[in-house]
């Protein structure tokens, strides 16, 4: 097969998309098929075999990491000369409805793929009244693809619910090779403690320290639990205002992490906090149990799919009494209080993590293009 992927979020940028598409792409071109990414400029020309082309591109004005293709003549030849049998685009913004528009005037079969919740990000940023419109605008994107890909059963339910047709569930992933418990390190653990003593349980966030990941609810959790510690590893546009948030806390902004380090930290942690409440999936979350660290997330969105509260971790209630702060503190504290149970918990949380390899992710998607291009040629002979 030669699928044509359009995305506004790719390489140099690291986040759960990026992790998902490269992850991807490997599998695809290991499969035998033929890739294009169409994506921002910055990107490196190819990726494992795959032709990577970069798009003039503007940074979003209240998200400057998210930046903005502009499609012009050259990837309409550059589509032409590929000839790809399907075009997938990942989160239809601009660069999306592009790659919607070429799909649709050159009779391509179109797939699309819903992976961030921008509808609930817009409340972070004080323009909650234009959630509707958005709807509405994502509806009429992904309303023109054969298939609606989304990450998590409870995207698949919202996304029908708000009116997006032929949706279904893409299964998540993650590398198991890479996140593993045995890396769990005392120097690891150190750095990231920073300047604070190691006295108590050691919690920590990865990802990206954005509004919409909602950091600061992890603060009264530092202060109803004497001696923990926090270590927020990643950068973004939000870090400034955090580190203000967290001053005279016992929390250590680590920055960005990569590959066998970040690998490390995850797994040199005692808990894992993800308090955010927008995500579709929360890929770390897989990567954090990959790692035989457990986890506290929120009982919404993508995250109910990957936690079995009680074994693999404990939910929390985002909605509970003082913005889930209550909640969020007795599920951390169910998690740390039996040293047993949290052992148990461990070794669950890598369990499940061992269900979902990307080969079978990467199958699964091949299954559906597949079936499109079946069903396409079915009615071409009709």
């Amino acid at each position: 097969m030669k699928i044509a992927f359009f995305t506004e979020t790719f390489l140099p940028k690291v986040d759960g998309i990026v992790t998902r598409l490269t992850k991807t792409v490997r599998h695809l071109i290991e499969a035998g098929d033929e890739v294009v990414v169409f994506c921002p400029e910055g990107c490196p020309e190819n990726y494992m075999g795959a032709q990577v082309v970069g798009v003039p591109a503007m940074p979003l004005p209240l998200y400057p990491e998210l930046k903005l293709g502009l499609p012009g003549p050259a990837v309409s030849e550059a589509l032409d000369n590929f000839q790809p049998d399907l075009v997938h685009v990942i989160n239809p913004a601009v660069l999306g409805l592009g790659g919607i528009w070429l799909a649709k005037t050159n009779n391509i079969p179109l797939i699309a793929s819903y992976h961030t919740h921008l509808p609930k990000y817009l409340e972070h940023y004080g323009m909650g009244m234009l959630e509707p419109l958005l709807w509405e605008l994502l509806k009429a994107a992904h309303n023109q693809a054969i298939l609606n890909l989304c990450t998590s059963t409870a995207m698949v339910k919202e996304l029908s619910e708000k009116g997006i047709q032929n949706t279904a569930l893409w299964q998540r992933g993650v590398d198991t090779e890479v996140f593993r418990p045995e890396l769990r390190s005392d120097s690891m653990r150190k750095r990231l403690l920073g300047n604070f003593s190691d006295e108590g349980a050691l919690l920590i966030y990865v990802g990206r320290l954005s509004a919409e990941k909602q950091i600061e609810r992890i603060k009264p959790v530092l202060e109803a639990l004497p001696n923990t510690r926090l270590a927020l590893v990643g950068d973004g546009p939000h870090r400034q205002q955090l580190e203000k948030t967290f001053e005279n806390t016992c929390t250590n902004f680590v920055g960005y992490l990569a590959g066998e380090e970040l690998a490390s930290a995850y797994a040199s942690g005692d808990a894992f906090l993800f308090p955010s409440s927008t995500e579709t999936l929360g890929l770390v979350l897989l990567e954090a149990m990959a790692a035989g660290c457990p986890v506290v997330g929120a009982d919404r969105g993508g995250i109910p799919d990957i936690i079995t509260d009680g074994e693999n971790g404990c939910l929390f209630d985002p909605d509970g009494k003082n913005e889930g702060a209550e909640s969020l503190i007795n599920a951390t504290q169910r998690l740390l209080k039996n040293d047993l149970e949290h052992q148990s918990m461990r070794k669950s949380a890598r369990q499940e993590a061992e269900r979902w390899g990307w080969a079978s992710a990467t199958e699964q998607l091949r299954r559906y293009y597949q079936k499109i291009l079946k069903q396409q040629s079915l009615k071409i002979a009709a």
